[in-house]
């Protein structure tokens, strides 16, 4: 029993010391990550088809289909939404701002990793760096990517398609 109780208590001790090693946002609306946190979490096992939308807040084309993204992740429970800002760490109060005054409700991840050719093709080959890009990983782990503004009813089908 004293060893199954260390063992836990190393284990919450090491879980901890992982999300201190993160950088701390600005804001409580967003996390800032670095992409093998993002890796990582795209390869993590769920019951539940997730959505990776990577935009910026000076993405014309990505600010106008957020709300496509936010209405129809909030009305289907086996959907998880996640937003990748491409904004500049170093500047995380933009994120902050834009978060507050468009009213995102689903997690925001900024993704400060500025080397990104080292990690577009982990994410998808065909992947030019474009955004507004998309990544869908079902809940059997494969994966579909889409480059561009995706409407409210592309979106509907591809969540249908890939559910």
């Amino acid at each position: 029993m004293k060893l199954f109780s260390l063992l836990i208590v190393c284990f919450l001790g090491a879980s901890q010391a992982f999300w201190a090693t993160l950088p701390k946002a600005e804001s409580d609306s967003f996390t800032i990550i670095k992409f093998p946190q993002l890796e990582a979490h795209i390869q993590a096992p769920s019951d539940q088809l997730r959505i990776y939308n990577f935009w910026a807040t000076w993405c014309a084309p990505c600010i106008k289909e957020m709300p496509h993204f936010e209405s129809l992740a909030s009305a289907d429970p086996n959907v998880d939404l996640f937003f990748i800002s491409m904004d500049d760490g170093r500047k995380p109060e933009r994120v902050t701002s834009f978060i507050e005054r468009r009213k995102v409700q689903h997690p925001v991840l900024l993704l400060d990793d500025v080397d990104f050719n080292a990690w577009i093709d982990k994410i998808d080959p065909s992947w030019s760096g474009a955004i507004p890009a998309t990544l869908f990983v079902k809940a059997n782990g494969e994966t579909y990517f889409h480059e561009g503004e995706l409407s409210e009813s592309a979106l509907s089908e591809l969540i249908s398609t890939h559910k």
